[in-house]
């Protein structure tokens, strides 16, 4: 088990603190840049927009750069090659949908965030947001019962075949639902290539070297190298919905021990996030 593996193990220890104060601030950033959004803002302006709010509230480093999708974009709609996904002029308009992206590094502690919003009313995009928390349930589930990676990926994907969905993670490089998140070491300026943070990346791909030695993969895919049992630490979990050019995920850590204890060998590590708190209150208006 690596150093960070044993460091979370059980719900509150200071590492898993650390993880959970970036999901949030980066969380916070996704609601405060969204109730900012207006008709005519491009992607690149609101892609812009989650640098500097994170970047005044003093984060220097990324997983990668913050990305926005607008309309068809949020169910990747064409995308063929890796520089589709960079924000573009496309502008928002009134009941478009919209997905913000971001991986922020704050105090070592990195978080990879998705928030799925409209602006203006859209019923459809409310019931690819309401069909969104069967994943998270099924997930949760799938690691703890030591599912191989490879197996709950297919799950997922039975899962939003079943309710008449059509699975955009797999336009993701490598097809992936997940990938593990790492502590990255502290730095006044680190560089970026392709929009990713080359010390993060480093860390990505040490462990991939070490996985692929020891029979495991930090990337969950529907390929052979996920065909292994979920690995301890820390995994970014996002489920991306589409339906004929709309699309949704939610993006947030999973955290997985080696504990005998079903509850204590997989769990989210925030309950307290905007598209669970949007589940729990429509069961309560329901």
């Amino acid at each position: 088990m690596t150093g960070l593996a044993k460091a979370v193990q059980g719900t509150n220890s200071p590492e898993l603190r650390g993880f959970r104060e970036v999901q949030r601030l980066a969380y916070a950033c996704a609601e405060a840049v969204a109730g900012q959004l207006r008709s005519g803002v491009t992607e690149r302006e609101a892609a812009r927009m989650q640098r500097v709010w994170l970047r005044e509230r003093g984060v220097r480093d990324w997983f990668h750069l913050p990305f926005a999708w607008f309309g068809d974009r949020t169910a990747f709609a064409g995308f063929k090659v890796p520089l589709q996904f960079f924000p573009t002029d496309r502008k928002l308009e009134p009941g478009m949908p919209f997905i913000l992206d971001m991986a922020p590094v704050y105090k070592g502690y990195t978080a990879d965030v998705g928030y799925a919003g409209c602006l203006g009313l859209n019923p459809l995009h409310d019931r690819l947001l309401a069909d969104l928390e069967a994943h998270r349930g099924l997930i949760l589930r799938g690691v703890r019962e030591r599912r191989s990676l490879r197996e709950i990926y297919e799950d997922v994907e039975r899962l939003m075949t079943a309710q008449g969905y059509a699975n955009r993670h797999r336009a993701y490089p490598f097809g992936v639902i997940a990938h593990k998140v790492d502590r990255v070491t502290e730095r006044r300026w680190s560089p970026q290539v392709f929009g990713f943070g080359t010390q993060a990346l480093k860390g990505l791909v040490s462990d991939a070297l070490r996985g692929h030695r020891e029979g495991w993969s930090p990337l969950w895919s529907p390929y052979r190298f996920s065909d292994h049992p979920p690995q301890p630490g820390l995994w970014a979990v996002e489920p991306h919905l589409g339906f004929r050019g709309t699309g949704a995920k939610f993006e947030e850590i999973l955290v997985v021990t080696d504990s005998k204890d079903p509850e204590q060998s997989a769990f989210w590590l925030d309950d307290d996030l905007p598209h669970v708190r949007r589940w729990a209150e429509e069961k309560v208006a329901a």
